[in-house]
């Protein structure tokens, strides 16, 4: 005989694991209204869905940031589609993947996807919410700055957010507000001119040679016009050196020094290329 499924039984459920009511439904069915059998069916279903939708591309998604004094976190939890990445449920597992690498500091992205959650590891609990959604999922970025201040801003949407740490504690909240947005805005490749990979600057004295070359400059002067593009490039993609964006007359150094603050790292997250 058939045992009959309540919708008490089946709001349970839905409630344990935030899978949808036909699954749950047909989940208590099959296991015969065993609530542990159940959970085991739909978990099995994630990592169907996780391994069939390997190959997709998970280009949408969550971003999220926090900062507690000295240590601050940023996090990318990414999905398919806006729909899904919009979904309540699904900005909750990132807040809750943020709080737990808030609480445990984990040294990095694999040490993240290890701690446990509800008797759960983060990275079964990406791929059980994948079942639900059926979609592919992947925690794909996890960085973290520490200092004496730390701040995290969120743009509106949650497709990027950046943390920034400062040597001095106690630094005022809007001061470092506003170094988060500028990088937030400006993407700076790295916090000054001495810290931009050689690699980095390699590539840029080259395209400034060439630059000149196809100008018609003289061979003699190419490398001295190069180092002056150069210049011009750390100026534009240094976070110290760039223009302030409240007051295009400073430099983000200039800003920092008159509040005597001191910029001592970042991290910046984004969904979309920019």
């Amino acid at each position: 005989m058939a045992v009959q499924i309540t919708m008490a039984e089946i709001s349970k459920l839905r409630a344990m694991t935030g899978a949808g009511m036909m699954d749950c439904k047909n989940a208590l069915t099959e296991a015969e209204g065993d609530f542990d059998k159940a959970i085991e069916i739909i978990r099995k279903k994630g990592q169907a869905v996780a391994a069939k939708r390997s190959d997709r591309e998970a280009s949408e998604g969550c971003v999220l940031a926090a900062a507690n004094g000295a240590y601050a976190a940023v996090l990318a939890l990414k999905c398919e589609t806006d729909f899904v990445a919009k979904n309540a449920d699904f900005i909750a597992l990132t807040q809750s993947i943020l709080d737990k690498a808030m609480a445990e500091k984990p040294a990095n992205l694999d040490a993240l996807k290890a701690l446990v959650v509800d008797g759960r590891s983060i990275a079964e609990l990406v791929v059980d919410r994948s079942g639900v959604t059926g979609e592919k999922m992947e925690l794909d970025y996890f960085e973290f700055v520490e200092g004496g201040s730390t701040v995290a801003y969120i743009h509106p949407g949650n497709k990027l957010a950046t943390i920034v740490a400062f040597a001095e504690a106690g630094v005022d909240n809007q001061v470092m507000r506003d170094v988060a947005m500028q990088v937030a805005a400006m993407n700076p490749v790295s916090l000054d001119r001495t810290s931009v990979p050689e690699k980095v600057i390699n590539t840029e004295l080259e395209i400034g040679r060439e630059k000149a070359r196809e100008e018609g400059k003289p061979e003699n002067m190419l490398d001295k016009i190069a180092q002056g593009r150069l210049n011009k490039f750390f100026q534009e993609s240094t976070l110290l050196e760039q223009a302030f964006i409240k007051d295009g007359k400073m430099s983000v150094a200039d800003y920092l020094k008159a509040n005597k603050a001191t910029a001592t790292s970042f991290k910046r997250v984004t969904l979309n290329q920019e």
